[in-house]
């Protein structure tokens, strides 16, 4: 059976006065709303958070964006509302794959959507099919920080079948 990965959608990339905003985010939004209830229980959702220790390539990183551990940026590591409360797994680094692996069986069989496509999808996306997993990416529920990166991301992506199979909210619809 298969199981929906929802990749960092969180208010550090929702909301419009965050650093790290994704303007594609509040419409792929809308379709991962679709996508949620056909998985009933199997569906995981990731968060991206600053570590405790910041080492490494890490510390300029976060010189960078010194925002994300501010006591006010707080709530912005939390899964997005409506989603608040639901099952999730987070992690300091952008992909997720490592976090995720242990929750979802032998053999895992994964429908990935989330943000932002160049980085936290694109890693935890080809970390799984490294792994062997059959992945199915919702293009249509996935964002970036505009169409032209996204897109990019896609081609580099669709570049990995039949490991990783592109697909959309409307196709995954009628496979349910």
């Amino acid at each position: 059976m298969d199981w929906l990965v929802v990749v960092d959608v969180q208010p550090v990339f929702l909301n419009a006065d965050s650093p790290w905003f994704s303007p594609m985010l509040p419409e792929a939004v809308g379709r991962i709303a679709e996508l949620v209830p056909l998985f009933g229980e199997r569906v995981l959702f990731t968060r991206f958070v600053p570590p405790d220790e910041v080492t490494g390539s890490w510390k300029p990183y976060y010189e960078k964006w010194d925002f994300a551990y501010r006591p006010e940026a707080r709530d912005l590591w939390d899964v997005a509302a409506p989603w608040t409360g639901r099952r999730s797994v987070a992690s300091h680094r952008f992909s997720k794959w490592e976090v995720l692996r242990p929750l979802l069986g032998a053999d895992p069989h994964v429908v990935m959507c989330g943000v932002s496509t160049d980085c936290c999808v694109m890693s935890t996306a080809l970390a799984a099919v490294d792994d062997g997993a059959h992945l199915r990416l919702v293009a249509d529920a996935c964002a970036a920080k505009d169409d032209e990166i996204h897109q990019r991301s896609l081609a580099i992506l669709a570049s990995r079948a039949p490991q990783l199979v592109i697909t959309t909210t409307a196709v995954e619809r009628q496979r349910r």
